[in-house]
């Protein structure tokens, strides 16, 4: 339960006010509720001839005593004149009254829970979608895509179905059962206490039971996670296993991977199920205990309740039964709910390695350069996988990276708008240490034209605005003819307003390229980072994508990595990485002249 608390103190303070409001209602709820079955004492007393008659009255003042002596007084008083009938009918109003208020009030307790609840969860599902879009890079590397969105999703929607519908519960049983044993220990201290004892008993046989529940909740929501990543890898990589006959194979590893689940689920169900029979066996026991020891009080008139009272009482106890259900089955749901929870609280408490500073640098405008200085880098402790690289770049020059995969050519220019951050060195912009920089500026600067462009399965028009709030069709139409993309966009069904498949898949690579060019044309970033935007291209759609890349290039500073080398002939400096190291440097002729790696490569690709 204590975990519950700090999910509600996290969570619920924006709610307070409803969460008020629904308290009273559910102590009004409660306090009618106990009236109408109190109007079973005189229902009773009148049937059996039983009830107690008072002929005087006495001054109105707010306690038991009076109340009950001028409720008996006006009873009597109708009976006398009107008879038992309609005194039967009265008692009956006021019941049908009090039950009225009680349902009406459990309704407005109600009615401002979904309002808590549905708040939280959407406060939840914001959270870990704005602290996924802040987390760096790194993270993801480490985390598999189907457990983040297992995560998103599936613990989200369990939390909402075990923590959040157990609130009403939470809020409102507790309440009842406070309000029923209020009213019973009033009507005999002796038997409520007796009461008092067996009850924890009751809850300490019910907690052994969903002891492990939780630790079982969390095995089943990872392995779900671990099915959902093996969806997502097949439905990516479907061509291939298609291709290598592996049909059989990925079915008996998904089958596995159910099986087990299945398993789990199993195990977690069986002990949750165990819940409502459980607490409904005990409260018969309970009941049987509480028929004998009260009504052997009342038989030896030992107590201070009458026949009547005593199976009013009992209708009290009845009624905090179902209270005591909920309260149950709430705690099974809460514990599944948790566990769920500390699997959102994995995202939602990462720390993120890319810092911003307390009060950083403001940077509008890129002046004079670029410096890479003495810049280390690794991913993990045991590969450097760039080497003390030094590189100035001025403003307004192609710099291109060549070199064999593995090089270290995509991690230079990835840590530049810190995608990552060195471990030793720094990167500076006109003179300016990048970590100094407000990240949002830094990035702001600077444009990435990716081998494999990511686009969003959204119109032609709103890909190639994205980022770009304030962009009108004109400049978006001017965008894609830099781009070389206008004529094609204006084949398809609704030209800029055609939507294009997740990730782009209505189109061919050559013109998703080209979109992913006018995006970056759009933005007009000072700083180009081309990373091998051609290489995935056949001859004609490299022709096009080129001459977008030199319009888009022409008066800015350009990053480009290169595996044609025939692309980047004019480049004003040529970088050849090895082993995460500049071997050589230079422009194309030098290079050539130098007769070392560049050659070997060049001479490879002309052959």
């Amino acid at each position: 339960m204590h975990d519950l608390l700090i999910i509600l103190k996290r969570f619920i303070p924006p709610y307070k006010f409803r969460v008020t409001k629904s308290i009273l209602y559910n102590f009004l709820h409660a306090i009618f509720g106990s009236i109408s079955i109190a109007m079973l004492i005189p229902v009773l007393g009148i049937i059996f001839d039983n009830q107690r008659e008072v002929t005087t009255s006495v001054p109105f003042a707010f306690d038991t005593k009076t109340l009950s002596h001028l409720f008996n007084y006006y009873i009597t008083e109708i009976k006398v004149n009107y008879g038992q009938s309609a005194t039967l009918v009265f008692v009956g109003l006021i019941a049908v009254i009090a039950t009225a208020f009680k349902t009406g009030f459990a309704y407005l307790a109600a009615y401002e829970l979904i309002y808590i609840r549905n708040g939280v969860v959407r406060d939840i599902r914001r959270k870990i979608y704005a602290k996924i879009l802040s987390l760096p890079l790194p993270f993801f590397s480490e985390e598999r895509k189907g457990d983040i969105i297992s995560r998103m999703t599936g613990d989200v929607q369990e939390v909402e179905a075990s923590v959040m519908s157990s609130l009403d519960m939470f809020f409102q049983s507790p309440i009842l059962i406070i309000v029923y044993l209020a009213t019973m220990l009033i009507m005999s201290w002796q038997l409520t206490l007796f009461v008092f004892i067996l009850l924890p008993l009751m809850g300490a046989l019910i907690g052994k039971v969903g002891k492990n529940l939780k630790r079982h909740s969390w095995e089943g929501q990872t392995k779900m996670g671990e099915i959902l990543s093996l969806m997502e890898e097949t439905l990516s990589g479907l061509r291939i296993i298609k291709a290598f006959n592996a049909e059989k194979k990925m079915t008996q590893k998904f089958s596995e991977e159910n099986e087990e689940y299945r398993r789990i689920q199993n195990r977690l169900m069986r002990r949750r199920s165990l819940a409502h029979p459980m607490s409904e066996f005990l409260g018969t026991i309970v009941i049987v205990i509480i028929l004998w020891f009260g009504g052997t009080l009342v038989l030896k008139h030992q107590g201070s309740l009458s026949a009547e009272q005593f199976i009013a009482y009992i209708a009290l106890f009845y009624c905090i039964i179902n209270p005591a259900k909920n309260l149950t089955n709430a705690y099974y749901s809460i514990q599944k709910g948790l566990a769920a929870m500390d699997r959102i609280d994995v995202i939602l408490s990462a720390e993120s390695s890319i810092q911003e500073i307390v009060q950083p640098v403001k940077i509008k405008e890129f002046k004079h350069q670029v410096e890479y200085k003495h810049v280390h880098f690794s991913y993990n402790e045991s590969k450097q996988v760039l080497k003390d690289i030094n590189l100035t770049i001025p403003k307004g020059k192609t710099i291109a990276l060549v070199g064999q995969s593995g090089s270290g050519k995509s991690t230079f220019v990835d840590l530049l708008p810190r995608f990552y951050d060195v471990n030793e060195g720094s990167i500076c912009i006109d003179g300016t240490n990048i970590r100094d920089i407000s990240l949002y500026d830094l990035r702001g600067l600077m444009g990435n034209v990716n081998q494999d462009p990511i686009l969003f399965n959204d119109t032609i028009y709103n890909n190639i605005a994205f980022g770009v709030e304030t962009a009108t069709p004109e400049e978006i139409e001017n965008a894609a003819k830099i781009a070389n993309a206008h004529d094609f966009i204006m084949q398809t069904e609704h030209g800029y307003q055609t939507v294009i498949g997740d990730r782009g898949g209505k189109l061919s690579g050559g013109q998703r390229q080209r979109l992913s060019i006018a995006r970056a044309v759009l933005k007009n970033p000072p700083i180009l980072i081309l990373d091998e935007a051609t290489s995935a291209l056949d001859t004609e759609s490299e022709k096009l994508v080129q001459q977008a890349l030199d319009n888009l290039m022409r008066n800015r500073t350009s990053i480009v990595i290169a595996h044609r080398l025939s692309t980047i002939r004019n480049a004003d400096l040529i970088c050849v990485f090895h082993e995460g190291e500049i071997v050589e440097r230079g422009t194309h002729e030098e290079l050539l002249k130098q007769n070392g790696i560049y050659t070997k490569l060049y001479n490879m690709q002309n052959f």
